[in-house]
């Protein structure tokens, strides 16, 4: 079984279009997981938008959208996302409940009249919100566990295993550092290592530089040092940087990879680090 891992959208915080980020992308956060014919949807950030358009243009489409939270680059691409718009299409979406208000009731904020013209119950697909529980999400291609991270409000990494073992870490907003009040339990580090070991991917948060980390501390974001540091801890040996600076334009994260494959150097590992990239694809 072949999987694969496409970027559509790699930015944190705000859509960045431009000419200083042509390279790796403006999008917010989407990716898509091909575990067999089966499709896995992380994030519904404006690099939706197009991966919607591609799915449209090759028949029906059927696939888990798995949201690590609500905040809004996150969930700014979904009420453009083509697939929602046709009748046949079947999408199940995914997310961590954020206290007392469920997603559903999120999601259909967001497409109130008063800020979007079509409501979340005029959509033509068929859709359903679910929230993500301590039971892991089966689905016809992988198995999908969850972790709490340390990020404002109720945020989740993701572990995808495929049928043959191969699996994917996913974690897009979370703080290593030690700033921060988060509400993610005793032996919080020991038991996320044993999350993300071994996975033959790890997709991480790698936002700021230690530089910029210095007046962001407690913001919910890593460095790309301590996503190295992480990913050499737990055994990974391919690290995609991710949710990059809005501020960090191409060459600047091209000195920041390069930065980060120093760490892993003296480190011993990870032996792959790259920075995610719009329309980038990864083949486990």
């Amino acid at each position: 079984m072949t999987v694969s891992v496409t970027f559509w959208g790699t930015r944190g915080t705000i859509p960045t279009p431009g000419a200083q980020t042509a390279r790796l992308g403006g999008n917010t956060a989407c990716v898509e997981v091909r575990s067999g014919e089966h499709l896995v949807i992380l994030d519904a950030g404006t690099g939706i938008r197009c991966l919607g358009k591609r799915l449209v243009s090759n028949g029906a489409v059927r696939a888990d959208l798995v949201l690590s939270h609500a905040h809004w680059d996150h969930i700014q691409g979904l009420p453009y996302f083509a697939p929602l718009f046709a009748k046949g299409n079947v999408v199940r979406v995914w997310g961590p409940q954020q206290g007392e208000v469920a997603m559903e009731t999120i999601l259909r904020q967001q497409m109130h009249a008063a800020v979007f013209p079509v409501p979340l119950d005029a959509l033509a697909a068929t859709l359903e919100v679910r929230h993500v529980t301590a039971e892991p999400i089966v689905t016809p291609g992988c198995t999908i566990t969850s972790i709490r991270v340390r990020h404002p409000a109720n945020t989740l990494g993701y572990r995808l295993a495929a049928e043959d073992g191969r699996s994917i870490v996913y974690v897009t907003d979370d703080e290593l550092g030690p700033a921060g009040d988060y509400d993610v339990g005793p032996n919080w580090r020991r038991r996320f290592v044993d999350f993300i070991r071994g996975t033959d991917l790890l997709i991480h948060d790698a936002m700021y530089t230690p530089e910029e980390y210095a007046t962001h501390a407690g913001w919910g974001h890593s460095t790309y040092v301590e996503a190295v540091e992480l990913a050499h801890e737990a055994s990974v040996e391919r690290l995609a940087l991710f949710h990059h600076e809005p501020e960090h334009g191409d060459e600047e994260m091209d000195a920041i990879v390069a930065r980060a494959r120093d760490v892993a150097a003296k480190l011993g590992g990870p032996r792959d680090v790259f920075a995610a990239a719009e329309g980038a694809t990864v083949t486990l």
